[in-house]
C-alpha cells in the first residue's frame, strides 16, 4: 500500500459503499485546505473527533483511562473496512498524531499498556513510517503477543517484507534471530491457513528457513505450495533450487502424492528418493505406473525384494520400466490414427507438386540420392516394422531387399542396412531376425550396418539377456574399422544411460591403444561419452583425457576429434559443478582443442539448468571477433542453448540474443546459430524462428544454409508441419543442382514426417518439467556433428544421423486398463495454462477439443480425463496412463 502523501485528502470517495458517502467531492485541489472539515460526513467527523480524544486521553496519567482509550482505538482500526486504493479512515485520521504518540511510547514506563500502544504503533507504521525504517517490524517485537491476523491481510505481509529487510541485515551483522523466527512462524501460519501459500514460501525462502513449511501444509494446500516450488526452482541459483526440490519432494511424501514425489526424485537424479517412493507405496497398480515414469524417462533402474517383494510382480514391473511395451503400445496408437500404410520417400517429396525443372534434374539416379532416400524412408516409417524399400517381401531370384541395398555406394550401405534397425524400433525380436541375415555378408560395410541396425533397434528398451551385447561384443575389436565403427556406435545407442562396466571394459582399450584409427577412437570416445551419460565417471574421463592428449597435430585439425571433447563433455551432462575438475585438466590440452574442449565441458554441465551466469559466460565467448581457425565458438553457441532451453522465458531470451549474434557475428557463429535455434524449439515448430531459418536457408554461405534446413528439420519434427513442408519443397527446387544442399533438404523432409508424425525428438517430457539425459545427448552429438558438416554428414559419417534414435519417443497419451490393456476413454487437449500461484481452482487447459484416446499431444499441450469415471493414476497425462474405476462414479 503506498502510502499518501497529504493526510488531509480524502480518498473516500474511492472507498466501499458502506462508509458515509461525502457530501461535496473535492475535486478541486486548491480549495481542499480550506474545505477540509466540510469535506467529511457527519460520520467522519465524528470518528475524526473521537480519535482524536482517544490520542489525548492516551497521554493521560490515569492509566484507567490510558487502556480505555488504546482498546477503543483498537476497535476503531479492526472494526473499519477499506477497499484497495484507499487508506482505511482511522488510519488516516491517526496519521498526524504518529508523531506525538512516538514520542509519548518513548516517555512510557514498561507496562501492559506500553505493549498495547506498540501493537497501534506498529499498524500506524504501515502507512507512515518512512521507507527502510522497518518502524512497523520494531514496534511489533516489543508490543503484544497477540493474534497479527487480527489487523488484517495488508498488515501481515508488510511485516512480512520488513521482516526479510531485517534478516538479511541481522545476518551479516550475525546478531541472534531468534524473535524473528517467532513472528515467522505466526506469520507462515496466518498465509497457510488464507490461501497465500507462495506468500509463505516466499518469506520462508528470504530466511532461509524452508523447513518450517513441512510443519504447516495441511491436504488442501499441499498441491498448490508444491506447485509453486518447484516452479520457483527454476529461477533460483544452486544450491538453493536442489534445496527447494527436496522440501517438495517431502512435502509429497508426507501427503503420499507418489507419482509427483517420483518426478522430483527423478529430476534430482537421487536413486535414494525413487527407490523410497517404490516402498513408501504399498499399491502395486500405482508401482506399475512409476515404473512407465521411469521407462519414459530412459534411465535404467534395477528394482529389488525390497521395492517389490513378489518375484511375478517383479518381473512384471521390471518389464515396464525396461520399456519392452513401447512397440506395443506406439503401434495401437498407429492403427488407432490409420496410418500404419508404409510411406515411400516420393510420398514425401510430393515432387508433382513443383514446377518442371526440378523434378527432370533430379530424376538421374545418383548415390547420394539414394542414401537421402534411405535416411528419409528410415525416419518416416520408424518403428512401424515395414516399408517398401527394406523389407519388402523377398523375390526368388535377387534374394530380399538386395536390391535397395546395392544402389548405394560403399559406405552408403552402412546406412542402408543400418535403416532396417530403424523401422524395426524398438520391436527387437522380429528386428533381430530382419538384421540376422546380414551378418553372414562378407562385404563390410554392410555388415557395420547391421552391427549399427542391432544397436537402434533395442533403442531403449533394456533386456535382461542382453541381445545387443552378444550380438556386437565380438566385432568391436575386428580389423575393419567401419566394422568396428559399426559395432561401438551400436553398443553406444543401445545401452546410453546404462552405465555398464561390461562395455566399459570393452570399450576403454580403444581409447589408448596407439594403432587404432582415430574414427574408430572417436566413436569409442562418443560411445562411452553416451553409456555414461551425465555419471561424472572417474575412469572413462581419465582414458579419454589420455585419448585427447596422445593426439598429433594434424589430427587434432580433423572434424571428428571434436567427439573425443564430446564425450567427454557427456559424462558431466547437467550435473553443474562436478565439471570444475576435469575443465582444469581441459586448459593442459594443446591450443587447438583447448578451448573447443572448454566451451563443450561448460555447456554440457549447465545444459537444462538455465544458468544465467554460465549464459553470460558463453556469450562474452561468443562476442569475441576471430580468425578463421578458431572453432571454438560454435559449440559456445550450442551451449548458450543447451543451459536456456529449459524454461519459455529463457528461450524467447535466447532466440532474442540469437538474432543479434547473426547481425553482428563471425562466419563461425553464424554457421552455429541456426543450430542453436532447432535445438531451442526442437519439435516445437515457432513462426518467428521458422521464419528466420528459412530466411538463413537461403543464405550465401553454403555451411548456414545446411545448417539452417537441417534445424527446419528439427523444429518441424514429427510434426507433419504444412508451412515447414512447403519451405522444404521450394528448397528442394532451389537448390537441384546442388547435391550437397539438396541432401540436407532431403534429410530435413525426412525429420518432419518422422514416425509419420507420431515422434517428437523433444528430449523434455512430463510437462517440460523432466529433462531426459539420453535424449539430450543424442541431439547434441548430431549438432555436433553438424558444426562441420562436409567431412561428417555429407562425408562417410553420415550416419551419425541415427544418433537422434536416442530422442525419438511417441508424443501419445495411451490409457490403460489395470491389467495393462488398452482403454479408449474421452479425453480433452487443449494449450496448457500456467496456473502456479493463481487463486482458486483456474482450468489448467484452454481452446481444448474432446477426443478418445490414444491421443498425439502436440507440444504444449496437455490433456485431462473428460469423464470422472476412471481415476488416473499419475496427475500428468502423458505417454502411458494407468486408470482404475472411480469407486464413487454413478452413470447419470
Amino acid at each position: 500500500m503506498a502510502p499518501t502523501p497529504d493526510p488531509n485528502n480524502s480518498l473516500g470517495g474511492a472507498a466501499k459503499q458502506d462508509e458515509a458517502s461525502l457530501k461535496v467531492p473535492s475535486k478541486d485541489p486548491k480549495k481542499k485546505d480550506d474545505k477540509k472539515e466540510e469535506d467529511l460526513s457527519e460520520e467522519d467527523l465524528e470518528l475524526k473527533q473521537n480519535l482524536e480524544l482517544y490520542v489525548e486521553r492516551v497521554q493521560d496519567p490515569n492509566p484507567e483511562l490510558q487502556r480505555a482509550a488504546l482498546e477503543s482505538m483498537r476497535q476503531e482500526i479492526r472494526a473499519s473496512t477499506s477497499s484497495m486504493t484507499s487508506v482505511p479512515k482511522p488510519l488516516k485520521f491517526l496519521r498526524p498524531h504518529y508523531g506525538t504518540l512516538k514520542a509519548f511510547h518513548e516517555t512510557m514506563a514498561d507496562s501492559e499498556l506500553k505493549k498495547y500502544l506498540s501493537d497501534i504503533l506498529s499498524v500506524l507504521a504501515l502507512t507512515m513510517s518512512a521507507e527502510g525504517e522497518r518502524e512497523s517490524l520494531g514496534y511489533r517485537l516489543i508490543g503484544t503477543e497477540g493474534d497479527i491476523g487480527s489487523w488484517g491481510h495488508e498488515y501481515v505481509r508488510n511485516l512480512a517484507g520488513e521482516i526479510a529487510q531485517e534478516y538479511s541485515k541481522r545476518q551479516s551483522e550475525e546478531a541472534p534471530i531468534d524473535d524473528l523466527m517467532e513472528l515467522v512462524q505466526q506469520i507462515v501460519a496466518f498465509h497457510m491457513k488464507h490461501n497465500a501459500e507462495t506468500e509463505a514460501v516466499d518469506l520462508l525462502m528470504d530466511v532461509e528457513d524452508l523447513d518450517l513449511l513441512l510443519e504447516h501444509v495441511d491436504k488442501t494446500n499441499f498441491k498448490r505450495t508444491c506447485n509453486y516450488l518447484t516452479s520457483a526452482a527454476k529461477y533460483l541459483p544452486g544450491p538453493d533450487d536442489m534445496l527447494v526440490l527436496d522440501i517438495s519432494y517431502m512435502i509429497y511424501m508426507k501427503f503420499e502424492e507418489y507419482p509427483n514425489a517420483l518426478q522430483i526424485a527423478l529430476f534430482l537424479d537421487n536413486t535414494q528418493y525413487i527407490k523410497q517412493v517404490f516402498t513408501s507405496c504399498t499399491d502395486l497398480l500405482r508401482k506399475k505406473q512409476f515404473c512407465y515414469m521411469i521407462a519414459r524417462h530412459g534411465i535404467t533402474f534395477d528394482l529389488d525384494d525390497e521395492m517389490v517383494a513378489d518375484d511375478d510382480d517383479r518381473e512384471a514391473l521390471q518389464d515396464i520400466v525396461n520399456n519392452t511395451k513401447l512397440s506395443e503400445g506406439y503401434l495401437t496408437l498407429a492403427r488407432d490414427i490409420e496410418v500404419m500404410e508404409a510411406k515411400t520417400p516420393e510420398d514425401i517429396y510430393k515432387a508433382h507438386l513443383l514446377d518442371g525443372r526440378a523434378s527432370s534434374g533430379a530424376s538421374a539416379d545418383s548415390a547420394r540420392q539414394n542414401l537421402a532416400a534411405t535416411f528419409v524412408n528410415a525416419f518416416v516409417n520408424a518403428g512401424f516394422g515395414q516399408d517398401k524399400l527394406m523389407t519388402v517381401p523377398s523375390d526368388t531370384t535377387t534374394g530380399s531387399s538386395g536390391n535397395w541395398l546395392f544402389k548405394n555406394k560403399e559406405h552408403g550401405k552402412t546406412s542402408a542396412a543400418a535403416s532396417l534397425g530403424m523401422i524395426q524400433l524398438w520391436e527387437v525380436e522380429s528386428g533381430l531376425s530382419h538384421l540376422d541375415k546380414y551378418f553372414h555378408s562378407t562385404d563390410n560395410p554392410i555388415l557395420a550396418g547391421a552391427l549399427l541396425g542391432v544397436g537402434i533397434v533395442t533403442c531403449g528398451i533394456k533386456n535382461d539377456c542382453d541381445p545387443a551385447l552378444a550380438l556386437l561384443g565380438d566385432y568391436v575389436d575386428k580389423e575393419d574399422s567401419s566394422v568396428r565403427i559399426g559395432a561401438i556406435m551400436g553398443l553406444g545407442i543401445a545401452y546410453a544411460g546404462s552405465q555398464n562396466d561390461q562395455i566399459r571394459a570393452k570399450l576403454s582399450p580403444i581409447l589408448n591403444d596407439a594403432k587404432a584409427p582415430l574414427d574408430v577412437i572417436a566413436f569409442a570416445s562418443l560411445s562411452l561419452g553416451m553409456i555414461y551419460v551425465g555419471s561424472c565417471n572417474e575412469e572413462v574421463a581419465q582414458s579419454i583425457i589420455f585419448a585427447l592428449m596422445d593426439r598429433s597435430e594434424a589430427e587434432l585439425g580433423e572434424a571428428l576429434t571434436r567427439f573425443l571433447a564430446l564425450g567427454l563433455g557427456l559424462l558431466y551432462l547437467g550435473k553443474q559443478e562436478s565439471v570444475e575438475a576435469t575443465a582444469e585438466v581441459s586448459k593442459t590440452f594443446n591450443e587447438k582443442i583447448r578451448k573447443y574442449c572448454d566451451m563443450t565441458l561448460l555447456s554440457c554441465a549447465y545444459a537444462g539448468t538455465g544458468n544465467v551466469l554460465k549464459v553470460q559466460d558463453l556469450l562474452a565467448q561468443c562476442g569475441e571477433h576471430l580468425e578463421k581457425g578458431d572453432i571454438h565458438q560454435g559449440p559456445a553457441v550450442l551451449g548458450l542453448a543447451m543451459v536456456a532451453m529449459s524454461e519459455e522465458l529463457g528461450i524467447d531470451m535466447e532466440i532474442r540474443s540469437l538474432e543479434r549474434m547473426l547481425q553482428y557475428g563471425e562466419q563461425n557463429i553464424r554457421r552455429a546459430v541456426p543450430l542453436a535455434l532447432g535445438l531451442l524449439c526442437i519439435s516445437n515448430p515457432k513462426v518467428t524462428v521458422m521464419d528466420t531459418l528459412s530466411r538463413l536457408s537461403h543464405d550465401t554461405d553454403s555451411e548456414v544454409a545446411m545448417a539452417a534446413i537441417i534445424s527446419l528439420g528439427l523444429i518441424g519434427a514429427g510434426t507433419n508441419n504444412a508451412r515447414i513442408a512447403g519451405m522444404l519443397r521450394s528448397l528442394s527446387s532451389y537448390y537441384y543442382k546442388d547435391p550437397s544442399l539438396l541432401f540436407c533438404v532431403r534429410i530435413a523432409q525426412g525429420l518432419m514426417h518422422m514416425g509419420k508424425g507420431l515422434l517428437t525428438l523433444s528430449p523434455f517430457h512430463s510437462e517440460r518439467f523432466l529433462l531426459s539425459p539420453t535424449a539430450l545427448a543424442g541431439i547434441v552429438t548430431l549438432l555436433h556433428a553438424c558444426l562441420d558438416m562436409k567431412p561428417i554428414i555429407l562425408g562417410k559419417y553420415h550416419y551419425v544421423l541415427y544418433f537422434l534414435v536416442l530422442a525419438m519417443q511417441p508424443r501419445m497419451l495411451l490409457t490403460v486398463d489395470k491389467d495393462l490393456k488398452p482403454l479408449s476413454v474421452p479425453v480433452r487437449v487443449g494449450q496448457a495454462v500456467d496456473v502456479v500461484g493463481q487463486a482458486g481452482r483456474p482450468k489448467t487447459i484452454t481452446g481444448f477439443q474432446t477426443h478418445s484416446t490414444p491421443v498425439l499431444l502436440a507440444a504444449g499441450e496437455r490433456a485431462e480425463l473428460a469423464t470422472d469415471k476412471y481415476i488416473p493414476l499419475s496427475p500428468i497425462l502423458e505417454g502411458f496412463i494407468i486408470l482404475k474405476e472411480n469407486p464413487d462414479y454413478r452413470e447419470e
